[in-house]
């Protein structure tokens, strides 16, 4: 693990802290000319085109733009909330945010009001799990450039995690296929400004390296799964069925969108030393290996966990009316750099960008002086 002294830890989210005004003063004509993002603003003639254009065009058009919030305080604000939340996750390697602050950090980031409403009830549009009976998933790749400054939505590849990487279920190291994230949540602001969030919150955070990763890439592979889980009078739902865990990655963020008929005692989320056992359930934790817990109950509420620092594991979501279901819908990001050769995933980490739904908005980039 890289090593930060407590001293380097506050000292560098502090001088991180000082630098956003200077950044879109001296940034923001080089921001504009990434990858057509200025000429894709452009709407003029829109109406005269076949509608097949203009969805083109309008998908190509940045749904957020950060350059807008510049000029409103608000922005600055909620910017030096984040590198104070920031801070806490340098020292202790997880953060939980209540939603209501979340809520008002994406507002001010530039999310708009009704795509808050329909983030909220986007998991109405999922379908089925390869390997889940109980779960409803869609996924997508992005990859959050800090070089040019923008998070671009990447090809479809398939997804595996190994053993290895310390995840243990029946279908560790199987290769599976998730239907696709579409417009209705990538091209959403409020999930927009949540990336941008992320990205702030990781960016230059040293963490204890994974294997056949490529940490010296400025670049990292975020895969968002948007996941509904089920419980029925037949079926219960095992949010983390693999037990106590690690994601493969090197963070992992989760965000609490809806549930119906849960119980309060659902989906208690545990988090554990790396020495606890992989694969047990959350029950048969040692004591003395659990670092903290946290319950998901309200609208974006956020977790952000250094994947390869701490386990996490959590328990079942039971049905207030057992005679009805129960559903929970989370937002789950896993971000870690792009892997090397002999790693599981080696032949699935393209970078090339999606060619038929295409996104990509500038970011936020705390720089140092």
């Amino acid at each position: 693990m890289q090593a930060l002294s407590p001293g380097l830890r506050v000292d560098r989210s502090a001088r991180l802290a000082l630098q956003p005004l200077r950044i879109f003063a001296v940034q923001a004509h080089r921001l504009r000319s990434h990858h057509g993002l200025a000429e894709a603003r452009a709407v003029p003639g829109d109406a005269g085109m076949p509608a097949p254009m203009q969805a083109a065009t309008r998908r190509r058009r940045p749904q957020l733009d950060i350059r807008e919030q510049a000029c409103k305080p608000g922005f600055y604000d909620a910017i030096s909330k984040i590198m104070k939340i920031r801070e806490r996750y340098l020292w202790d390697r997880c953060v939980f945010v209540e939603g209501k602050g979340v809520f008002s950090l994406l507002k001010h980031i530039g999310a708009r009001d009704q795509d808050f409403k329909t983030l909220r009830h986007v998991s109405n549009g999922l379908v089925g799990d390869p390997t889940l009976p109980f779960r409803k998933t869609r996924n997508g790749r992005f990859c959050l450039d800090f070089d040019k400054q923008t998070a671009r939505r990447l090809e479809f590849q398939p997804f595996l995690l190994s053993v290895g990487e310390d995840f243990k279920r029946h279908d560790s190291d199987t290769v599976r296929r998730f239907d696709e994230i579409q417009d209705d949540l990538q091209l959403n602001t409020a999930l927009q400004a949540l990336m941008i969030f992320k990205a702030v919150m990781l960016y230059d955070v040293a963490t204890r390296p994974r294997k056949n990763l490529d940490h010296g890439l400025n670049k990292w592979v975020c895969t968002l799964f948007s996941l509904r889980t089920v419980t029925t009078p037949d079926l219960l739902d095992e949010p983390a069925l693999e037990g106590i865990h690690a994601d493969g990655v090197d963070h992992t963020i989760t965000t609490f969108l809806n549930s119906q008929n849960t119980s309060d005692d659902s989906a208690v989320t545990m988090l554990h030393s790396m020495g606890e056992k992989t694969g047990i359930r959350f029950n048969e934790a040692q004591p003395l290996n659990i670092r903290g817990r946290v319950q998901h109950l309200n609208y974006l509420d956020t977790l952000m966990v250094v994947d390869n620092e701490r386990k996490h594991s959590l328990s079942p979501v039971h049905a207030v009316d057992s005679s009805q279901s129960a559903t929970r819908d989370m937002l789950v990001f896993f971000t870690r750099k792009r892997v090397t050769k002999g790693h599981v995933s080696a032949d699935v980490d393209s970078l090339v960008l999606h060619s038929e739904l295409p996104m990509e908005i500038p970011i936020f980039v705390p720089k140092q002086s």
